[in-house]
């Protein structure tokens, strides 16, 4: 798929949702540069039909209220997705992300000893099929169908969390702690990078959650411990 053209396939609820807010308002757009377009062709066609009109109340009266039920009609599921992105309801598993320059760092809260560095696979190092620039030397493993709460802070300068299939993007600010939620139907692997410009390596900063079964996250947890 040629991801500079489309969204990337959805692997959480709120990437869907945004996908779908994504296709309505389009279709709104379509429709308000057909109608524009058809009545700018209308008179550039037939301009003496016009050329005495200069004023109508019901007119001025109808494209006043018309394009605010078109603004409330698209301001409605957007302030709802909005709040979806925003709300964490019970999450099973929290993870703490600290950005650094220039990998990341992950803890798991609720399993002590888990700790570890994420850096990018040199290019050299890299196997037949790997992704340049996006593969890690330790990825996040994560249980799938599972709400994750995943807080974020950096140790240096202003990073950013994003993995675009989750529809998550999260910045990791020095002393101050942010949290997203993280919910993916699938079992899998998802690439996301550092979004800011966070220094000369900012490209070299990538992010890659692996989605695995419950039992499969448990003996990765066993087999970490040990």
């Amino acid at each position: 798929m040629m991801y500079g053209i489309f969204f990337q396939d959805s692997w959480s609820p709120i990437m869907t949702h945004i996908s779908g807010f994504h296709d309505h308002v389009m279709i709104v757009v379509v429709m308000v540069l057909s109608i524009v377009f058809y009545l700018f062709m209308m008179v550039f066609i037939f301009p003496c039909c016009y050329r005495f009109f200069f004023g109508l109340e019901v007119l001025e009266l109808i494209w006043t209220i018309l394009p605010g039920m078109v603004l409330g009609a698209m301001a409605i599921p957007s302030l709802h997705v909005l709040y979806l992105a925003d709300e964490v309801l019970n999450p099973l598993i929290s993870v703490k992300s600290m950005g650094n320059q220039w990998f990341w760092s992950y803890e798991f809260s609720d399993f002590p000893g888990i700790e570890f560095d994420s850096y990018m696979i040199p290019e050299s190092d890299l196997s037949l099929g790997d992704f340049r620039l996006l593969e890690v030397d330790n990825n996040l493993i994560l249980p799938f169908n599972t709400e994750i709460r995943l807080f974020l802070s950096s140790s240096d300068v202003i990073h950013s969390w994003t993995v675009p299939s989750l529809g998550v993007k999260m910045d990791a600010i020095p002393g101050r702690l942010n949290q997203l939620c993280i919910l993916s139907t699938h079992c899998g692997y998802l690439y996301g990078q550092c979004s800011e410009i966070c220094g000369s390596f900012h490209s070299f900063m990538p992010i890659c959650v692996e989605f695995v079964t419950d039992d499969s996250f448990m003996n990765w947890v066993m087999n970490f411990s040990n």
